[in-house]
């Protein structure tokens, strides 16, 4: 069987998330690609994603694998793609891959932003893809506070996830808070993220920028490992699926 791995752009605005669910398939980035593919292939196509991102968020960098039982040229796959496909929804790179390659559980590390729209007013041409947060927040606060989640960590504290089985441990290897102009963008590098992390994280570092929460809190969070104490999970489409690392 051939391999094939891509690179997916999407705005995730319209849809359930990038998972195909068994209810209304066609409302998820996976549902959408795959009925494509297996039309042009005439046999049922499967892809595997990198990871999941939920319903609203969008990527420029998801990766994904599939398995064909013949093989196409690129360039008809890619044309076929490029017709077929809605228009929030690109292919950014395809070839064939490896047999051994597997988009999820090869992953090094993924990379997510997270974007601040920091104007009094919101920006009009930003209301998809940035959170609205027009009160001043200390970027610098925000940044100290963010170096003290660095490393490996349980970030219970930070995730949706009930779970009592699946180990809530990550380790964030960078995250990196910059302003240009009314835009702040935070973004975090780790070797995975734990459901609605990056987006609790975010909440909770706001808090602190907005000065109602102290920054050294962070580390009552990770040893507390308590939900209920960390700040708000944001809004998902101020989020960004930058890329995977193999």
């Amino acid at each position: 069987m051939t391999n094939y791995r891509m690179i997916i752009a999407y705005d995730g605005s319209r849809y359930n998330g990038f998972q195909r669910q068994s209810k209304h398939p066609e409302k998820t980035i996976q549902g959408k690609i795959e009925n494509v593919l297996s039309q042009l292939f005439k046999e049922e196509i499967q892809i595997i994603g990198s990871g999941r991102t939920d319903a609203g968020v969008h990527s420029k960098g998801q990766v994904c694998n599939f398995h064909t039982h013949q093989t196409l040229p690129i360039e008809q796959i890619l044309n076929y793609l490029r017709e077929y496909l809605p228009q929030d929804i690109a292919i950014k790179k395809l070839v064939i891959a490896s047999e051994r390659f597997h988009a999820r559980y090869n992953v090094v590390s993924k990379c997510y932003t997270y974007t601040i729209d920091n104007g009094f007013f919101p920006n009009p041409f930003s209301l998809k893809f940035a959170y609205h947060v027009p009160e001043t927040l200390n970027i610098k606060a925000m940044q100290e506070a963010s170096q003290l989640l660095l490393g490996e960590h349980d970030f219970k504290a930070f995730t949706s996830l009930k779970s009592k089985t699946k180990s809530t441990v990550r380790t964030i290897k960078s995250i990196e808070i910059t302003k240009t102009g009314d835009q702040i963008t935070l973004t975090y590098e780790g070797n995975g993220f734990l459901q609605h992390m990056v987006r609790i994280l975010t909440g909770t570092l706001i808090e602190i920028g907005l000065g109602i929460r102290d920054i050294h809190s962070i580390s009552d969070l990770l040893q507390n490992q308590t939900r209920s104490e960390a700040g708000p999970k944001v809004p998902p489409h101020g989020l960004c699926m930058e890329k995977v690392t193999y």
